[in-house]
């Protein structure tokens, strides 16, 4: 049975493999088939209408230019022509002088690399010198005809990339707010099941719950990336500036919303270690708990309609309310998960307009522990 066991185990890693592959796919499905036009176009310039019959340097530029992000585009245009520019130059005229052979080629390379890191020093630029200095010293004839075609390449690639780098679908602008509200949507669901372990006590899904609440580091990097991903849209790509305040608006939710997941994976860690001990928590944090799972779902609802969660900001000073009311134990787990309820309950606050001391501001302070 063990073999079958593994089989099994390995058939189903196969398929979640897939599946990771066939999302990462739809998500640079754009960049993609933005690369393989820019690379096309670049190269009918360069060899029908200028020429070239081997243009090289045209298509490559453009994709490296492009990249699979819409971050510093224009920046990594510029190093890309001036690394190409400069690998080529040194290519040709040590190539010129000294040939081409084993020292020749590390000779090359180090002043080609050298001169890129005076200039500007950039890993992309170093690189980019290092590899265009190789092909000329190894593939392609020196002289300054050709040295001066395929600077006129690397110019072409570089000017297809920055026109193929303005038309952009409106999918990077949406993404931001689509996975603010799968974060939300998966703080509601661990304060839900820790609410369930308050409430039953039950060790084995407070362990499942914590191991859940553990894996969620991704799900914040991913915003991160979306909304950096959607401000580099609205800078470059004149066609989205009118986007520009949703975009904006969206990434300074991103920190509340770390904050509020973080929050919860610490109130998920103390309601799992009291289940796992046999502490009771009070009724009412466990329903407080519910209360607060709910809001997160109706934020999550609104960002995903673009709307701004302003009606729940009264719900949510209810909540906080209601946290400086409620009885104290004393037990260290309990007093862990009611405040961070409470902090919880401010992150989302500013979510809705508040700054972070109008929220801390609107939870009154915890009324005093009984002797």
């Amino acid at each position: 049975m063990e073999p079958l066991g593994r089989a099994r185990d390995w058939g189903a890693r196969g398929r979640s493999s897939g599946r990771a592959g066939v999302d990462r796919w739809r998500a640079k499905w754009w960049h993609v088939g933005q690369c393989t036009i820019a690379a096309g176009l670049a190269w009918f310039i360069a060899a029908d209408l200028l020429g070239n019959p081997t243009p090289f340097f045209a298509p490559a530029a453009a994709v490296l230019s492009l990249g699979t992000s819409y971050g510093q585009r224009l920046r990594r245009v510029g190093e890309v022509a001036v690394g190409v520019a400069v690998g080529v130059l040194v290519g040709d005229l040590l190539v010129s002088v000294v040939g081409a052979g084993a020292w020749q080629v590390g000779l090359i390379v180090g002043l080609a690399m050298s001169a890129a890191l005076l200039l500007d020093g950039s890993p992309l630029l170093v690189n980019q010198a290092a590899v265009q200095a190789i092909i000329v010293a190894t593939l392609l004839p020196a002289d300054v005809a050709a040295g001066f075609t395929r600077w006129v390449d690397a110019l072409v690639g570089g000017a297809v990339a920055l026109v193929a780098a303005t038309v952009v679908p409106r999918a990077p602008l949406r993404r931001p707010r689509l996975q603010a509200g799968e974060v939300l949507r998966k703080v509601g669901r661990l304060l839900r099941a820790a609410s369930e372990v308050m409430t039953s006590g039950d060790d084995g899904p407070a362990t499942a719950l914590l191991a859940d609440a553990r894996s969620t580091d991704h799900l914040v990097r991913e915003l991160r990336s979306a909304a950096d991903e959607g401000l580099a849209v609205v800078r470059v790509s004149p066609f989205r500036t009118r986007y520009r305040p949703d975009v904006e608006h969206i990434a300074g939710l991103v920190e509340p919303i770390d904050r509020a997941l973080r929050s919860t994976r610490v109130l998920v860690r103390r309601a799992a270690v009291a289940a796992h001990r046999g502490s009771s928590m009070p009724a009412t944090y466990a329903g407080l708990c519910r209360e607060l799972a709910d809001a997160c779902d109706i934020t999550a609802g609104e960002l995903l309609t673009e709307g701004v969660p302003m009606q729940l900001r009264e719900r949510l000073v209810t909540i906080g309310a209601a946290t400086s009311r409620v009885e104290r134990t004393g037990d260290l787990s309990a007093e862990v998960v009611l405040a961070q309820m409470r902090s919880v309950v401010a992150d989302l606050l500013v979510l809705t307009g508040m700054s972070a001391v109008e929220a801390t501001d609107a939870i009154p302070p915890m009324a005093e522990r009984d002797p």
